[in-house]
Order: structure tokens, then C-alpha cells, then sequence
């Protein structure tokens, strides 16, 4: 078993501005080696903070998580690095994720050479060029250009994307990661996703867009104030949803007429 979540709560504690939160509350999710799933919901439904505390940056109340066969509660520092490096991560900011005075062919390349070390320095930089290229940021004065200068929302996000992929992980744990794209980018990197599922990689794919999340996994979680509330195929929940909430997701969806596409629609899942 990849990743096995169970009966996980994560409680914040009140602060200055806000009251207690109960982020996450017995939330429960398996997932098999080269299995993706969509996780569906809107702001504060705790997306994020999944994310988070499957990558141990957050830790729960209650509850498990079981990551790559070993117990986050039960493992010490070092180990939680080493299962971090077999994940990748794209945060829901790619602002605040990228180190800014990095040029953007370094960042990617800087989680290669921190495992790899600097003799591997030329194969880290073959491969941060070929995913860069592929993710349509080849041009060398972007490439040498520091990150904090020259790059739109849109190609941070990409450059984000780049860098989560260049060890080539076994679990991608993507955060929002097409929310700044214009409608065709969008489509190039499902179907770059897809390509690297279809080799082997899983994938938990976080997102608002009942659309985007049956393009990205065929399996689906609807999250809701913490809690999951509907599981199963994407495209069930679009055909025939279950839970009020998710009800109200699908009617708040565009309706396209029987000509249209939405980005990535055409083809693939």
C-alpha cells in the first residue's frame, strides 16, 4: 500500500484572528502504487492540509497515515526526509514555494543535486531542460533569468511543476496546479500527468473543478468542511451526484453545449 490514511482529525488551535479549526475529521483514503485519485472541494474544505500532513509538515490529532508502508507518527526526522524525496510536491502557491533568487533552470534543478549531489550536476541539468521544454519553458533567457524577476503566475506555476518532477516521484501531491494556466496549458499538463501515471506514478490531484478532477484520476473523493462526503468515479459525480454538496458543485459548473470542450477534455479519461 503507497498511502494509507485513516480516521485522520488535524484540529488548529485558536490564534488572535480566528477561532479553533477542525481542518480534517476522520478522514480516510487508500491508495495503491500507480493509483491517482482527485480530491475535490472548495476553499477551507482542507485540501491543503492534507496535502501537508501527508508530506509531515502537519501533524494530526488522531488518527494515521501510512506512507510508503511506514507510520509518519512513528518515524523520526530523518526518515520523513528520505520518504519526502520519493514525493513530489506542487504547492497551491508558487510564489511563496520557489526560491526566489534561484534562476529558474536552478530551481529545478536544486532538489537533483541536494539528493544526487553536484557530480551529478550534468544530468541534472539535462533533465531540468527536458521537463522544462516539455512544460513549454525553454527559451535560455528564461531559463537563466532569476525566478523573482521575469515569470508570470503561470510560468511559476510550471517551473513549480518542473521541479516536483525532476526525481521522478512515485507520489505526486499537486495542490491547485493548474489554477493560473489559460485553457489550452491546462490541457498540456494533464495530459504531461497522465504520461508520467501511465509509467507507474501516483498521483493525488487537489482541485475546486469537478471537470478538472475526472481528467486528472479516474477516482474521486468529495471533500466538505473536513469531512469526505462522496467517493467514487469522477465521472459518476458529474452524472449523478450524490451528497447535497456535491449536487451543488455540479450545478454551479458551465454548461457547455454538445460542440464545446473544456480545456482537456478531448481525449484521455
Amino acid at each position: 500500500m503507497l498511502l494509507d490514511i485513516r480516521k485522520l482529525t488535524i484540529d488548529f488551535p485558536p490564534s488572535r484572528k480566528r477561532k479553533a479549526v477542525r481542518a480534517l475529521k476522520e478522514f480516510s483514503l487508500r491508495l495503491e502504487a500507480g493509483e491517482s485519485v482527485s480530491i475535490v472541494g472548495e476553499s477551507g474544505s482542507g485540501k491543503t492540509t492534507l496535502i501537508r500532513c501527508i508530506s509531515g509538515h502537519v501533524t494530526p490529532v488522531s488518527g494515521s497515515v501510512s506512507l510508503f508502508g511506514a507510520d509518519l507518527s512513528e518515524a523520526s526526522s530523518q526518515e520523513i526526509v528520505a520518504l519526502r524525496r520519493r514525493c513530489g510536491v506542487v504547492s497551491q502557491d508558487p510564489y511563496g514555494s520557489l526560491p526566489p533568487t534561484l534562476s529558474v533552470l536552478e530551481a529545478v534543478m536544486e532538489p537533483w543535486l541536494l539528493v544526487r549531489g553536484r557530480e551529478a550536476r550534468q544530468a541534472g541539468e539535462h533533465k531540468a531542460r527536458e521537463l522544462l521544454d516539455e512544460l513549454g519553458i525553454g527559451r535560455e533567457e528564461i531559463l537563466s533569468s532569476k525566478v523573482r524577476l521575469s515569470l508570470s503566475g503561470g510560468q511559476r506555476q510550471r517551473v513549480a511543476i518542473a521541479r516536483a518532477l525532476v526525481l521522478e516521484p512515485e507520489l505526486l501531491l499537486c495542490d491547485e496546479p493548474t489554477s493560473m494556466q489559460d485553457a489550452s496549458t491546462r490541457g498540456d499538463i494533464l495530459r504531461i500527468l497522465q504520461r508520467r501515471q501511465e509509467t507507474g506514478m501516483s498521483m493525488l490531484f487537489v482541485t475546486h473543478d469537478l471537470f478538472l478532477a475526472r481528467k486528472a484520476a479516474p477516482r474521486g473523493l468529495v471533500l466538505y468542511r473536513g469531512e469526505a462526503v462522496e467517493e467514487g468515479l469522477c465521472r459518476d459525480f458529474l452524472a449523478s451526484p450524490q451528497h447535497p454538496y456535491t449536487k451543488a458543485l455540479v450545478a454551479a459548473l458551465p454548461k457547455l453545449s454538445s460542440s464545446a470542450t473544456y480545456a482537456g477534455e478531448s481525449g484521455g479519461r
